[in-house]
């Protein structure tokens, strides 16, 4: 397995000198202690944990996974004690309010300290992330006596938080709900029913878990819109907020898992357990969103994340591995072959790793400071923009993300040949971790009909007008990112993001005309759309860096090799992965009769 090392100069190449975080955080008040010291502390504190207590365990704990023993989850050795020391370090409330326990820093330093924690080891960090979607959902939708009570725990870390959706006969079908909730006299309800596949819904790392449960109350309407939300934890707390009794919230299983062994799948039971209700009656499926994007996100980062660790891996092995003469003459003359890095083909391989680590990193960054403007922004209407914003981003950040950090994850392992197939180097672990990241939280199909079909068509396109304004205000040197001084070197590869931007809003309204026609014809573009979409704003993020790049060049710099190598690596993308959209154009415009004129009878064998 690779022993990860946080990327730090590239975090903050693109968090500071990028996307100007120092700037950023003078619009709010919660950022007034997010100095560039203060950033730089917690990221190299964050690093040296997830490089010596959490990356060690990564591969034992995929080795041990998880047990259920008497009925309680038993997680792989050494878990348990790493997140006795991280919550000892206060990281759980880094980005929470100080009057529930947190820090109160910007939204946008949690994601860093989630991609440090999640590269090192994503099996653990399941655990502190599922609690941090429930923290959110309490914070916006609780009352202030659930705050008191649970967030003042979750934000401390003695408890943690699960999110409790899917059921046997529904996933993303949400509308087919079948739990229960039956109010109580004393304002309580009684939650009956079964949920599946609910990450960390049992361990032994907390004194209580606390679920977040979608029931439907009695008499409710049918479908989604009779879906309420309820906070059940594995314990009913005393008056004093000490654990109590048992709440009969059981394990009936643990899945049995491809990847993310470390990380406990459970089947879990609520057997008249007593729930309460958060947020108004059947209006859990919106007050659960909240919930639902921050996991979005989330898994997004997954996908980056991957990435980069599946290229650190690949990279040292190519740089080590000796096979075969370079076709251009020899490059290690005193050694019996040249390292397998000087041959194109692993260099293609290796390139396509950082480009989708690199670039990914920086759309993740580019979203979570919009994040802060959705929960610290000053106006309602900065708010709401925020909000529509990071609604068209989500899709795009959580699916395109996780199908290219899966390609590059799969990348790794062939640099390494016959080996990466071998368990003991680690990188087929990085493969079969990082499959579940294009299914959970809504498949990519799901994330390209959400895009697609209601942040495009249903919204008549105002978000993305709005990001595809940014983009040509961008491209034509009217934007914050843009210096001024080093353009020229940036002319064909502004002119082909012009170009293809272009193209983008003549595709979105070709395939709004088409849907008019035919409803079929959103369902047969929407995947192609998504991706086509994730390349170009891939490649937006690539020219931000390699414009910055040219301009620190200019300034004189001690490493110019960092910055050398984004302009190398933004070149490859635009001659080498861009070009992707031609094949994505091609089969939108295919239309919807390639996939719906063979009758459903004759796809049989």
């Amino acid at each position: 397995m690779p022993q990860y090392k946080a990327p730090l100069n590239d975090m903050k190449f693109i968090f500071n000198d990028l996307l100007g975080a120092e700037q950023h955080y003078k619009n709010f008040a919660e950022g007034e202690e997010a100095t560039p010291d203060m950033i730089d502390a917690i990221l190299t504190e964050c690093a040296r944990f997830a490089e010596e207590r959490l990356s060690p365990l990564n591969q034992t704990g995929d080795e041990q996974g998880c047990e259920l023993v008497d009925g309680n989850v038993k997680t792989p050795e050494g878990f348990k004690e790493a997140y006795q020391e991280y919550v000892a370090g206060g990281w759980q409330g880094l980005s929470h309010p100080i009057e529930y326990g947190g820090q109160g820093l910007p939204v946008s330093l949690g994601v860093l300290k989630s991609e440090i924690i999640s590269t090192a080891n994503w099996s653990w960090g399941m655990y502190p992330g599922l609690s941090l979607g429930a923290m959110n959902t309490i914070y916006l939708h609780g009352d202030e006596q659930q705050k008191a009570l649970y967030l003042t725990k979750l934000t401390e870390g003695t408890w943690s938080g699960t999110m409790c959706l899917t059921e046997p006969q529904c996933g993303t079908d949400l509308g087919q709900v079948k739990t229960k909730a039956v109010p109580n006299d004393d304002g309580s309800y009684t939650i009956s029913g079964t949920k599946i596949f609910i990450s960390a819904g049992d361990h032994d790392f907390t004194d209580n878990i606390v679920h977040i449960v979608l029931a439907r109350l009695p008499d409710a309407p049918k479908g989604t819109r009779g879906i309420s939300l309820f906070i059940v934890p594995k314990f009913l707390p005393d008056n004093d907020g000490n654990v109590g009794e048992f709440n009969n919230v059981s394990v009936g299983s643990l899945e049995v898992k491809m990847g993310i062994k470390g990380s406990a799948t459970c089947v879990m039971n609520f057997d008249g357990s007593k729930g309460y209700l958060i947020g108004p009656e059947n209006k859990g499926l919106q007050c659960m969103f909240t919930f639902m994007n921050t996991a979005r996100i989330g898994t997004g980062l997954q996908g980056s994340c991957a990435a980069e660790l599946s290229f650190q891996g690949a990279l040292s092995y190519a740089r080590e591995r000796l096979s075969m003469r370079s076709l251009s003459g020899k490059k290690a003359p005193d050694k019996v072959a040249d390292p397998i890095i000087v041959h194109p083909d692993v260099r293609r391989m290796l390139l396509t790793q950082k480009a989708f680590a690199e670039g990914g990193r920086a759309l993740i960054y580019y979203s979570a400071l919009k994040a802060d403007y959705l929960v610290h922004g000053a106006t309602e209407e900065i708010r709401e923009n925020a909000d529509d914003d990071l609604g068209f981003l989500t899709p795009i950040v959580k699916a395109f993300l996780t199908e290219t950090g899966y390609e590059a994850a799969n990348l790794g392992m062939q640099v390494y040949g016959g080996h990466g197939y071998i368990k003991e180097w680690g990188m087929e672990q990085i493969v079969r971790d990082t499959r579940i990241s294009m299914l959970y939280e809504g498949t990519t199909g799901i994330q390209a009909l959400d895009l697609l079909g209601r942040k495009i068509l249903l919204d008549k396109g105002t978000a993305f007008r709005r990001f595809s304004k940014e983009l040509g205000q961008y491209c034509k040197g009217q934007s914050k990112f843009v210096s001024g001084k080093q353009r020229k070197k940036m002319k064909k590869m502004l002119s082909e993001l012009t170009w293809i931007n272009r193209q983008w809003s003549y595709l979105t309204l070709r395939v709004f005309v088409n849907s008019m026609r035919n409803r079929d014809e959103v369902g047969s573009a929407s995947v192609d759309y998504l991706m086509y979409s994730g390349y170009i704003v891939l490649a937006y993020m690539w020219a931000l860096q390699a414009e910055k790049a040219y301009e620190k060049l200019a300034e004189g710099v001690s490493n110019p090799e960092f910055y050398e190598s984004k302009i190398r690596t933004a070149e490859f993308y635009f001659a080498r992965l861009l070009p992707r959209t031609k094949s994505h154009y091609a089969a939108m415009m295919a239309g919807a009769d390639t996939l719906m004129s063979l009758d459903e009878a004759h796809f049989a064998f």
